[in-house]
């Protein structure tokens, strides 16, 4: 279902919810210290986390509301340094409602270790999510993030940021949330069938009968489709099985100029979420 942005306003209700995403984030040990960084959109504005808070102890009165050039339009806190990050997302997505950013423990680990969450192995994720694609390196706080994310978000609605942590995207936070969650789970899993000596990958014939259940069901979200199966199954998966997917290595143009974006922010963020200060 389209989102009208318009109908999207600030009220306790939303609140309680971006509270309890912030709260779950830090409770399930996605992020550690002051880390991690929530936003939905409120009309034309943006509700987001302050900089130097720990996500578990947020409360109503430390969030703040930016505007589309992150200036700061209600609150008393400045924004994180990743806020060019969110405010580009939502430039290149008109779709997307909320952005949630943390460093769930064996995402960031896959991130640290080069290792995108690529292949095709859990049914549940391929039919959801499908690829998390790895971002090329981005220095924290700086303009590096924000164009790093631009190369893939387009196609993807869940990504690995190289050696920092991951993103996820929704049309609501609680749906942003989960699939923050869903990844997390799934990069456990992974690590784990390693460790017993591998995964199975699903044939370019699994997959196909999972995109086809997929869109049958109407699924929502953006599903990055399958980026390596041309690689992983030696070419043998047709074109029509991987639709919405493309290699990232092709870094392809965003068709957008995001400089004005992280400009016009860069005057109003703080020094970042980390514990020392940096926009993690």
């Amino acid at each position: 279902m389209k989102v009208n942005v318009s109908e999207i306003t600030d009220s306790p209700d939303l609140r309680r919810v971006f509270l309890e995403v912030c709260h779950r984030i830090y409770s399930k040990g996605f992020a550690a210290a002051n880390d991690g960084n929530v936003s939905c959109r409120v009309g034309d504005n943006f509700l987001a986390t302050p900089t130097g808070f720990c996500k578990g102890d947020l409360r109503n009165e430390h969030l703040i509301i930016v505007d589309a050039k992150g200036e700061l339009v209600e609150g008393k806190y400045k924004p994180s340094s990743e806020l060019p990050m969110h405010l580009a997302i939502y430039r290149l997505r008109k779709d997307v409602q909320a952005v949630v950013h943390a460093h769930p423990p064996y995402c960031t680990g896959f991130a640290a270790a080069g290792l995108p969450l690529d292949r095709c192995i859990l049914p549940e994720v391929v039919m959801t999510i499908g690829s998390v694609p790895l971002t090329s390196y981005g220095t924290p706080s700086t303009e590096e993030v924000p164009l790093a994310v631009s190369e893939v978000i387009r196609s993807c609605d869940a990504l690995l940021l190289a050696n920092h942590g991951a993103v996820t995207v929704g049309e609501g936070l609680m749906e942003a949330y989960f699939k923050m969650e869903r990844i997390e789970h799934y990069a456990h899993i992974l690590f784990i069938a390693r460790q017993l000596g591998g995964e199975v990958l699903l044939s370019s014939e699994q997959v196909e009968k999972l995109y086809r259940l997929r869109e049958e069901s109407s699924a929502a979200g953006l599903n990055a489709g399958c980026w390596t199966c041309d690689r992983l199954f030696g070419g043998e998966c047709p074109p029509e099985g991987c639709p919405l997917g493309y290699t990232p290595g092709s870094k392809p143009s965003t068709g957008e100029d995001l400089s004005g974006v992280v400009k016009a922010a860069k005057g109003v963020f703080g020094a970042g979420d980390g514990e020392e200060g940096y926009g993690f």
